[in-house]
């Protein structure tokens, strides 16, 4: 394990303050007891648990002394390697003419806190900073949530974010001017800001107030989410006179995310209860009402949606509308997506599949994009074995007119609306920074052009090489795994490994830049992968269920696979594999140091979800049982108990325990004191359990830290400087504990 006398400077001699046990709080599970001794770490703002934290955070901080020399050196080469101009694909308001229309985009000349939001009068005008998100507060820990331009790009609706919270709070700017209206609206979450084709508003979700009236300290609290509403803002009013849209107290769970087709005729509502794939659709034909959404005000009715879907039993997300014909991406009956069309106006009317399933590709979206009255176009973007495919085909028939060759990597974003001649591609891979391309669909063969390059000074792709492996899981299961290293390695089992990992919620990890993995890969001399395992969405609905529930223990033989793969086929050996991941990646690390303590070198585990008998009770957790299953069921109990991290802590150097003859190898855990999504009880409780594996005079000498963060969340909204500071801190962690050496 991490031969710690490979490191140039002898850790000090750690002594972990336990955390005080509550052996009298015991749960009984369908007749199981299970301990909870720590379960007063859920109270985020009591004064123990402060205590705790800055205990565990004094610890860490003599560990990571040790380390300086590496972090220094990681901080310096990180911040020469971000320093470089980096940009996101416009996205086009205004009368759809080149000349007449205004491009928004993000943009960050290099080090600063966060992208700033510019704009330009046509694509050839001057730019300027519309809004700057470092002006939000001095330290950075302000960022910019989301954002909403009026279909004539006259306003400008954004939501900001204190300390990586969910908690939004939306304000609204004139853009000509930059002026800020008084309108102010408080808690949003889990939201978007669409606005009405008139410009006089727009449509957002929202929490009810609490009940008391005080400010939410988000991060701190930890309450489930209850009672999501759908609310009208009209420009220049006060929040208390919005319109109140829809609710359904009958469903307290339900999350409501309201869409208006680029006509303006409609807005569709997206109703889901949990994170899996599916979803109800309704939708309201706003030219019905009598008096517009203004003679909405001041009513108690809520606006009459027709439920086209009322069950969850699939995914349906809008694509586009012509009147009353409306295209959905859906996977119903087709795990690998589609596209179906149905004629609302027609209540009789069936569903018709315009593009079918692929039989082997998954389809990751599609975009209507413009044509003439002959032939209404489709940008649809396909993913097959993890690599991303272009194509143009009929709106109206699904037809495939053009291929639309693009390099091995990933497709970040597609904008362009049907009122548009062109179509901005946001294009990205292991070893290409970022590619914007401007692509002109209106030309009977469409070609991209580049219209945005990312170059990082200092960077050269051909140092590395990039390519995919698949490899034998425990039943079989070939899974994909991309491997990313210098040119030319010798694979002698010497080099230092990182294997990442995710597999959940149907979420695809595909490939992507990285500063960071240039400088580990440079300067570490790692090898840098990612295994595919299942419970993502690389090969669609079946990838995902077979990582899910009952079969979530595939995701965890899948990511030990790899791990034995790198170590057979020479690329490293177990004291220099380090595993990393976060949120349910972060479960995935934690529940394979539980599982096979021997394989790994180190352990690096972000805002991971550890807990699994008790994540539903806190904020948005109950919308992950789709993937997890709950506690409250006796089967799922089961499922649980078995791969629970904090119910699965063992002494591996004891007989009978998994790992016997080790221990737990060097292992960072990384949370943040405003996370309130995965709230941070989940790593403060494993923390306590594995520090009481390895309590004093056991053979745990490997040191088990925790990297709190402070201001910050679950990982978005984080200045750049934070960003560094913590990937220098995790990483020369990771090189000290495994003994590797800095190459200049």
């Amino acid at each position: 394990m991490g031969s710690l006398a490979a490191a140039d400077e002898p850790l000090p001699q750690l002594k972990y303050p336990q955390a005080r046990r509550d052996d009298s709080i015991v749960d009984d599970y369908h007749g199981v007891l299970v301990p909870d001794p720590y379960r007063w770490m859920e109270q985020l703002d009591s004064e123990e648990v402060e205590e705790f934290v800055g205990a565990q955070a004094a610890v860490a901080d003599a560990v990571l002394s040790t380390c300086d020399e590496h972090r220094g050196r990681l901080r310096k080469q990180l911040t020469a390697l971000f320093d470089h101009p980096r940009f996101r694909a416009p996205f086009k308001r205004g009368d759809g003419s080149g000349s007449g229309s205004y491009y928004f985009y993000f943009h960050n000349p290099g080090l600063r806190p966060h992208s700033a939001l510019y704009v330009q009068h046509g694509l050839g005008g001057d730019p300027s900073v519309l809004l700057d998100p470092n002006a939000f507060s001095d330290d950075g820990t302000v960022s910019l949530g989301m954002v909403g331009v009026s279909d004539a790009g006259d306003y400008l609706a954004y939501g900001t974010s204190a300390s990586g919270s969910d908690w939004v709070t939306i304000r609204v700017m004139r853009v000509s001017d930059r002026e800020h209206l008084p309108d102010t609206l408080n808690w949003v979450k889990f939201s978007r800001i669409a606005w009405t084709r008139d410009g006089l508003g727009f449509f957002y979700s929202r929490f009810p107030a609490p009940r008391d009236g005080e400010a939410l300290d988000s991060g701190i609290k930890t309450d489930v989410n209850l009672n999501h509403e759908v609310y009208y803002h009209f420009l220049g009013t006060n929040q208390s006179q919005d319109v109140l849209c829809w609710r359904d107290p009958d469903h307290p769970k339900y999350i409501y995310i309201p869409e208006v087709t680029e006509d303006g005729k409609y807005v569709v509502l997206s109703v889901s209860e949990t994170s899996d794939p599916v979803n109800k659709l309704y939708y309201c034909d706003l030219s019905s009402l009598a008096h517009g959404l203004e003679g909405m005000k001041g009513t108690d009715g809520m606006l009459p949606f027709v439920k086209l879907v009322d069950k969850f039993e699939a995914y349906y997300g809008l694509i586009a509308n012509d009147g009353t014909e409306f295209t959905f991406l859906t996977n119903k009956d087709a795990p690998r997506y589609k596209l179906s069309r149905v004629d609302v106006g027609e209540p009789e009317s069936s569903w018709t599949d315009v593009l079918p399933e692929h039989d082997k590709a998954v389809l990751e979206s599609a975009c209507a994009v413009h044509g003439d009255k002959y032939v209404h176009k489709l940008l649809v973007n396909y993913l097959s074995d993890v690599k991303y495919v272009l194509q143009m085909r009929s709106l109206v028939t699904g037809e495939l007119l053009h291929d639309i060759p693009i390099d091995i990597g990933t497709v970040n974003g597609i904008s362009g609306r049907r009122v548009d001649s062109e179509v901005f591609v946001e294009f990205a891979s292991f070893l290409t920074p970022g590619i914007i391309y401007r692509c002109d669909v209106s030309a009977e063969v469409p070609e991209m052009s580049v219209y945005r390059e990312i170059s990082v000074p200092g960077f050269d792709r051909n140092e590395f090489e990039a390519k995919q492996v698949f490899y034998p899981s425990k039943d079989g299961t070939k899974i994909p795994m991309f491997i990313v290293s210098k040119k030319d390695l010798n694979l002698n089992g010497s080099h230092p490994a990182l294997l990442f990992g995710y597999g959940g919620f149907g979420m695809s990890v595909t490939p992507q830049f990285s500063v960071t993995r240039v400088v580990l890969m440079r300067h570490l001399g790692f090898v840098a992968c990612v295994a595919n395992v299942r419970g993502g969405g690389e090969y669609g609905e079946g990838w995902h269920r077979a990582g899910a529930l009952a079969s979530k223990q595939n995701c965890f033989d899948d990511f030990a696979a790899a791990g034995e793969f790198l170590v057979s086929a020479g690329y490293t050996n177990p004291t220099r594999l380090c595993i990393e991941g976060g949120s349910n990646g972060g479960l995935l690390v934690a529940a394979c140091l539980n599982q096979r303590p021997d394989l790994f070198g180190c352990a690096l585990a972000h805002v991971g979800v550890m807990d699994m008998l008790r994540f539903h009770e806190f904020t948005i957790g109950r919308a992950w049982t789709c993937d997890f299953g709950c506690s409250e069921n006796e089967e799922e109990f089961h499922w649980l108990i078995k791969y629970s991290p904090l119910h699965n802590v063992r002494r591996p150097w004891e007989k009978g325990g998994r790992g016997w003859g080790g221990q737990y190898p060097p292992t960072m855990l990384l949370t943040a004191d405003h996370d309130d999504r995965v709230v941070p009880s989940h790593t403060l409780k494993f923390l306590a359990h594995v520090l009481r594996a390895g309590e004093e005079g056991s053979p745990q000498t490997n040191p088990i830290i925790a990297r709190i963060e402070r201001k910050s969340g679950h990982g978005c909204g984080r200045s750049t400087q934070k960003i560094i500071d913590e990937a220098a801190d995790r990483y020369a962690f990771a090189a000290k504990m495994m003994g590797v050496s800095w190459i200049d």
